[in-house]
């Protein structure tokens, strides 16, 4: 029966999963029940995601998965360490959290991540790329400390995360320090080697037989106490064995090398099988990496069939798989997509202009310039460290990179911007896209903290557009000759004007624009909350005498506009979408104060504090930058008396 069928049909019909709340009720559980659990787990996210969106696909993939390794594992004193997260829903729904689990990533509810802030089955950190292995291996090195040798740690990382370069730096800390961490490599969409034949698929068997294992153990035991073998040789004969597995399979992969014991790749979708394998690496010493075949999306075809476009469907008819989307008519467009467009357009202008992204071409519309030019365009993989390097290195040579990066993940870049980038002063447009406050993705992925960072760094022009003309015209200026390195931040979604074509002009670097004119009280702002201190003084009317400036660059800063500032207020706000210690008001106080103003400022931005998960709206108003608020602080500043100098 077709999955979608078993959903209309049994609809709330879910004879094993209801049985369970926790892994240790999976565990009663026989092997024979283990593929009817994951049929009813699949149907069990679909349901629940068509209607409450989320990450869909990784986690459909990896259903046999989680439930095997909750079935062979003691969880949680045994620890699964997730990469990224995508994956994990199946794995929240199996340790205490289905009942709530239609609260995911909505305000107050489920994290959209896991994270031991919710639940100790979750042992560390998601949200960014490749960190699985690095932590996993510190976690299994302190139960070798702590003396707590049953105690199991197993790295879940995907293909994507594993082209990280934290997860190679992960990799040969994992060759060279004793422990038993297991890696599980979730490959869904890049083959490292394949296994064909009956010769290969033999050995593999073998590698996990525990027979084998025994006696391979034993022997190795036996060897050492009479002192033939110390460390130096037993690496050399792994060395050895891992040289004559690959001669003889014909599988040649950088974890032998490594002396990373490997065994693979297998059927990810086999539920049996897999528990077979890793009750038998259970209590395998040293290091090892399960590598498992999946499918994104396996088990509803929709999702088979573009994979992509069910990385995070949003909300879908499960019957049809149809996407259920807004009428977008008449609406203004994604910033994302003004980007694209505005690169292939610039880059037919100018022959040097080439595209840089980290794995995310469609997210940021950079497979605009892809489908145009794609000699021109580079996804380099999750690796920001080394798109932003990489774009140095073109720079130096003469071409203008447009690097594109989600400003949440420009933060593990922060090294290469300053060493590779900044000193040189190298010509290269740093697009920071998902800028200020993201949504329902949360902590780990809100762009809050790239003006307060990237502030202090000689050489870097900061900008932030108000809108999708402003953005035009930035990547416009930031290509022209001596602009040295550019930052252009801009925020998730849509923009203000549906007429957003402007023509491509210069806009003289440090310079900003009087929108209002006012005599009681200058509000000065950076990025798109602008518009919403636009939408507050059309509602005030001629209630006060308010000047808006729309400052554009957080560095340098128009000091023409400032002094003017200065001069004709006593009373200012400051407001920007990024965190207020040390971001666009800091800047302003500092140069007020530095200038001899004795100016009351009140800045309004991101308090102290990491954002949780919910919509914009609501966590513009959670953290006090929404319209309300900023109506408020307007009233509130001008009904006070002038602070005493």
């Amino acid at each position: 029966m077709d999955i979608v069928e078993n959903l209309l049909m049994n609809k709330d019909k879910f004879g094993l999963l209801n049985q369970i709340d926790y892994p240790e009720d999976l565990r009663k559980l026989s092997i024979d029940q283990l593929p009817q659990i994951c049929e009813e787990l699949r149907q069990d996210i679909i349901q629940e995601v068509s209607v409450n969106p989320g990450h869909f696909a990784s986690s459909l993939g990896a259903v046999e998965l989680t439930v095997a390794l909750h079935y062979v594992f003691d969880t949680p004193k045994d620890k699964l360490v997730w990469d990224v997260g995508h994956q994990a829903y199946g794995h929240k729904i199996l340790t205490g959290r289905r009942k709530a689990f239609n609260t995911n990533r909505k305000l107050r509810g489920l994290r959209p991540f896991p994270t031991p802030l919710e639940s100790e089955y979750d042992t560390f950190t998601c949200g960014h790329a490749s960190n699985s292995i690095s932590a996993a291996l510190g976690m299994a090195v302190a139960a070798k400390q702590n003396h707590e040798d049953n105690k199991k740690i197993v790295a879940i990382i995907g293909d994507g995360a594993m082209s990280g370069g934290l997860a190679f730096e992960g990799l040969n800390n994992v060759s060279s320090t004793p422990n038993d961490l297991l890696i599980v490599l979730n490959d869904n969409d890049m083959s490292i080697d394949h296994a064909v034949g009956g010769m290969e698929k033999y050995l593999l068997t073998l590698d996990t037989n525990a027979t084998y294992n025994k006696l391979r153990f034993k022997a190795s035991q036996w060897l050492h106490q009479r002192g033939y073998l110390d460390d130096k040789r037993k690496k050399g004969i792994l060395r050895l064995n891992n040289a004559i597995k690959s001669a003889i399979s014909h599988q040649q992969n950088v974890f032998e090398g490594m002396n990373i014991r490997y065994f693979g790749p297998f059927d990810g979708h086999n539920i049996k099988e897999i528990v077979r394998i890793l009750q038998q690496l259970k209590g395998m010493k040293g290091p090892k990496l399960l590598h498992l075949h999946t499918t994104k999306g396996k088990g509803y075809k929709p999702a088979e069939l573009s994979q992509i476009e069910f990385h995070a469907p949003g909300k879908f008819n499960i019957e049809t798989g149809q996407r259920i989307q807004q009428d977008n008519d008449n609406q203004a467009p994604k910033y994302q997509d003004v980007f694209g467009d505005t690169l292939v357009e610039l880059a037919k202008l100018n022959p040097k202009i080439v595209g840089i992204t980290p794995a995310m071409p469609t997210g940021c519309s950079m497979n605009k310039l892809i489908d145009v030019m794609p000699d021109r365009a580079f996804d380099v993989g999750i690796a920001e460290g080394h798109a932003v390097t990489f774009s140095g290195g073109l720079a130096k040579e003469g071409m203008m990179p447009f690097c594109n990066i989600y400003s949440s993940f420009s933060q593990r870049a922060y090294d290469n911007i300053i060493h590779d980038l900044a000193i040189l002063n190298l010509p290269v447009v740093l697009c920071l896209d998902r800028a200020g406050l993201v949504g329902e993705d949360g902590a780990t992925h809100h762009g809050v903290f790239d003006m307060a960072a990237l502030r202090p760094i000689p050489h870097l022009t900061i900008a932030a557009p108000m809108d999708e003309r402003e953005l035009r015209r930035l990547m416009y200026t930031a290509q022209l000759p001596n602009k040295g390195t550019f930052v252009i931040r801009y925020p998730r979604g849509r923009g203000v004007h549906t007429d957003w074509k402007c023509p491509l002009e210069e806009i003289k670097v440090g310079t900003g624009r009087r929108l209002r004119s006012g005599k009681d009280l200058a509000i000065l702002s950076i990025g798109p909350v602008g518009n919403d201190v636009e939408k507050v003084l059309d509602s005030l009317g001629s209630l006060y005498s308010i000047a808006h400036y729309d400052m554009r660059f957080v560095k340098p800063l128009d000091e023409t506009l400032l002094e003017e500032v200065g001069k004709h207020f006593q009373k200012v706000i400051t407001i920007e979408d990024g965190i207020r210690m040390g971001g666009f008001g800091s800047a302003v106080l500092e140069w007020f104060n530095d200038h001899g103003y004795d100016i009351q400022v009140k800045r309004m931005g991101i308090p102290d504090q990491f954002v949780e998960h919910g919509s914009v709206d609501e966590l513009k108003a959670l953290t006090g930058i929404d319209t309300a608020h900023i109506q408020h602080t307007i009233q509130d500043l001008l009904s006070a008396e002038t602070m005493p100098s």
